[in-house]
């Protein structure tokens, strides 16, 4: 690896040691972790390489795909509109979206699109990465689509789907797209380095996305070979391919899988679902974003995480398995390959962790396990 970057405040040095040891130990090729309390950084480390021929290093400012921590992202912006009046979890989403009705789901009310609990986890035709940029499409496609399940009777990770599902809402209600809502509400006014739809300006300082092995371990053929043909096609999708290191992919809004950030970024962003000082978000909201909406085996991963887990409005809680420490009622979120965002009020905690080199689990990941355990030894 290059040289360490960035500063750690002295309790938190088993941070550095841990994220060193991703590197030596783990396999890392290029990565950042940040770690905010009560608003302010106490770790902001970054390292390695941007590509996989160790010629770019990873700097102060390099972006990278996130994958599905962008979801907790999305998740703040309904919570915004919710705390601005514009937001009702408990209206139908016909009453933003008239035309989602179709096929028996205008009584699904919001809050089971953000708790992946409308059952439309999976598209029930084959889509292809290049259907995915056509917004207007995907947003017909799920208009029009049979729920897989009861709606609100159990969860099923919507992996692609999220993102469409949430977004289309905060764009019938702004006018505007995500990643637009995002960049005005957020982003700009904050001085946070994310984006969901990231400009053709900003590519030269993207990590390069390397993608994990074919399944040496054999979990997720294990995943596969017991799941259901619903959750086969929610996780047989296109975003497992190469495009995430393509132009078009960086210029789409997918905001499920496609949000592109610093680990400061990730740390700020979810620091604000835990109610950082001067954020969109009060207790009574910082409350409704991790109200568990139903402990279950999920319908998607449930093989995975070999039990019953609790998703609360757009995140995954801590609860029983420790997931994002020791507190149960922190929350947060993974992203495919290893990255992660964590909230915990409690310990006014933010954590954000990013990286270029993709792990082979489909959740804790041993780097995020052993950064998070560094985290908590240090409060």
């Amino acid at each position: 690896m290059t040289d360490l970057q960035g500063h750690c405040a002295a309790p938190f040095e088993a941070v550095r040691a841990a994220f060193i040891e991703n590197f030596t130990a783990r396999g890392e090729l290029g990565a950042a972790v940040c770690v905010t309390v009560g608003g302010e950084p106490v770790v902001d480390l970054w390292g390695g390489w941007a590509d996989p021929g160790r010629t770019r290093e990873w700097r102060r400012d390099t972006l990278v795909n996130v994958w599905s921590t962008t979801k907790g992202v999305v998740a703040l912006l309904a919570q915004i509109l919710v705390e601005e009046g514009l937001l009702d979890l408990d209206a139908p989403v016909t009453h933003y979206w008239p035309e989602f009705g179709a096929a028996g789901k205008e009584a699904i009310p919001v809050r089971h699109l953000l708790s992946h609990r409308a059952g439309l986890a999976a598209f029930r035709e084959p889509v292809s990465v290049t259907d995915l940029y056509d917004w207007d499409g995907v947003a017909a496609r799920l208009a029009a689509t049979e729920p897989w399940w009861e709606p609100g009777t159990r969860s099923g990770y919507h992996a692609l789907t999220y993102g469409f599902l949430v977004g289309e809402v905060i764009r019938r209600i702004v006018g505007s797209s995500p990643g637009d809502c995002l960049r005005k509400r957020v982003t700009e006014p904050l001085g946070i380095d994310f984006a969901i739809g990231l400009p053709p300006t900003e590519d030269g300082r993207v990590a390069e996305v390397v993608l994990p092995p074919r399944d040496p371990s054999g979990e997720r053929a294990a995943l596969f070979a017991q799941a259901s043909p619903m959750a086969r096609a929610a996780l047989a999708n296109p975003l497992l391919g190469a495009d995430t290191n393509t132009g078009p992919w960086r210029r789409a809004e997918l905001p499920a899988v496609n949000g592109h950030g610093t680990a400061r970024a990730v740390a700020q962003l979810y620091a604000l679902l835990a109610g950082a000082p001067g954020g969109p978000l009060g207790p009574a909201a910082v409350e409704r974003v991790r109200q568990g909406q139903g402990a279950c085996v999920d319908l998607v991963l449930g093989a995975a995480f070999g039990g019953e887990t609790e998703l609360g409005l757009g995140c995954w809680l801590s609860g029983r398995r420790g997931s994002y420490g020791p507190n149960p009622r922190a929350f947060g979120h993974d992203g495919y390959g290893g990255s992660f965002g964590l909230a915990d009020p409690e310990a006014r905690l933010g954590i954000g962790y990013v990286m270029n080199r993709m792990g082979t689990r489909v959740a804790d990941d041993p780097r995020k396990t052993a950064l998070i355990e560094a985290v908590y030894g240090a409060l």
